[in-house]
């Protein structure tokens, strides 16, 4: 992977760029909300520690290239709304998964597919790869939509993979290969 630390990507009207130290507060507010941690295979965030160590680890993994972790910022306001990630890299298998989750006032409004949209033109033509997957859980159907309409095809199902509060989830497994992106007019 290039390096990641120098990421800007501009959409219409977004900004995707690295997260810093100062975003701590708005990234807290997000995923600290249980109903956008619903399908999470973690549970909400309890504290701002919990902001602070997740940025931190994120800078790091950029700097070695691990793993490109970029909050999504409206441009007109500017405001932090959400983060996406491509994570799991697999150098040599040119594959990595995709993630993203955004504040519960902005959904329903194209963010999250807009910054997916970027941020697989990114992995696709800048990074090289041939493959991203994303796994969900099942029941998260407005993110299933989301990835649908930005080509992902479902794969398979994991059952009963994750446990979180007492609560035992399936994950689906969806993936987009370059091929098919290219060849759906997205390049």
């Amino acid at each position: 992977m290039s390096s990641f630390k120098k990421i800007n990507i501009d959409t219409k009207r977004l900004t995707i760029k690295p997260l810093s130290p100062a975003d701590a507060v708005e990234l807290f507010n997000i995923f600290s909300d249980a109903a956008v941690m619903k399908y999470w295979n973690t549970p909400p965030w309890t504290s701002i520690k919990d902001s602070t160590d997740f940025i931190e680890k994120s800078m790091e993994t950029m700097q070695t290239d691990e793993s490109l972790t970029l909050g999504i910022y409206i441009k007109d306001l500017p405001r932090l709304i959400g983060k996406c990630m491509l994570f799991n890299y697999a150098r040599t298998s040119k594959r990595a998964e995709i993630g993203f989750g955004i504040g519960k006032e902005f959904w329903g409004m194209g963010y999250m597919q807009e910054a997916g949209n970027a941020l697989i033109h990114y992995g696709f033509k800048e990074l090289g790869l041939r493959r991203i997957e994303a796994e969900i859980n099942p029941a998260n159907l407005s993110s299933s939509k989301v990835l649908t309409r930005m080509g992902f095809i479902t794969e398979g199902l994991l059952r009963e993979r994750w446990e979180i509060n007492g609560v035992v989830s399936d994950s689906a497994i969806l993936g987009l290969l370059v091929g098919d992106w290219t060849a759906g007019n997205h390049a």
